[in-house]
């Protein structure tokens, strides 16, 4: 993340994706496959398996592959490039990714508990207090908030804002924080409120 100034000297804070080209790998049709999306990779990869070299065939070496479902597919086709050019300044996105993970998170942390008596005797400051009833029901319900693995999950962000796109240098400005690790991948597309799907 960093921050950019606008003409009137306001600090907007905004996360910097480098959008590789991605290229159409392979298209679905209603006919063929039971539905109908456009197949996307992206990155370089230095090996690939025999099968996968077969899929790709004459296209680059694409290292991660992404599905997208759609409509109406007739305005793509394979092999064709896409790049940071189809987006615009002020657009609306969402961004799919995996977020940071934090490891084994105790209730405060991962739930937002409050801590129990500090004072008088107590030995309960952090733990989870009661997990349900002891004759009836007789057991712990599924989901009970717990302590366990927090972060490292997919996570979408929606309705962000592109502030600035960098078509030189293959970068999108968008506001605020986004979900995963510095230089992880994310998926950003067109919120679908705006009807482009894509």
């Amino acid at each position: 993340m960093t921050s950019v100034f606008t003409p009137e000297g306001e600090s907007i804070p905004v996360s910097v994706v480098q959008v590789e080209p991605n290229t159409v790998t392979a298209l679905r049709t209603p006919e063929r496959d039971g539905y109908s999306a456009v197949q996307l990779g992206a990155g370089y990869a230095k090996t690939l398996t025999k099968p996968r070299k077969g899929q790709l065939k004459d296209l680059p070496q694409v290292k991660d592959a992404r599905e997208f479902r759609l409509d109406d597919i007739s305005e793509y086709e394979v092999g064709q490039t896409l790049d940071v050019s189809l987006f615009e300044e002020g657009e609306i996105v969402d961004v799919t990714g995996v977020s940071k993970g934090k490891g084994f998170a105790g209730t405060v942390k991962r739930h937002g508990f409050r801590r129990g008596p500090e004072t008088h005797g107590s030995d309960s400051h952090r733990r989870p207090g009661s997990i349900g009833a002891g004759t009836y029901p007789g057991k712990v319900f599924k989901g009970t908030s717990m302590a366990g693995r927090m972060g490292n999950d997919r996570v979408t962000v929606k309705k962000m804002t592109v502030f600035r796109k960098d078509t030189e240098r293959n970068l999108l400005l968008i506001k605020g924080p986004l979900p995963g690790a510095p230089n992880a991948m994310v998926v950003v597309r067109k919120t679908a409120a705006q009807g482009k799907g894509k």
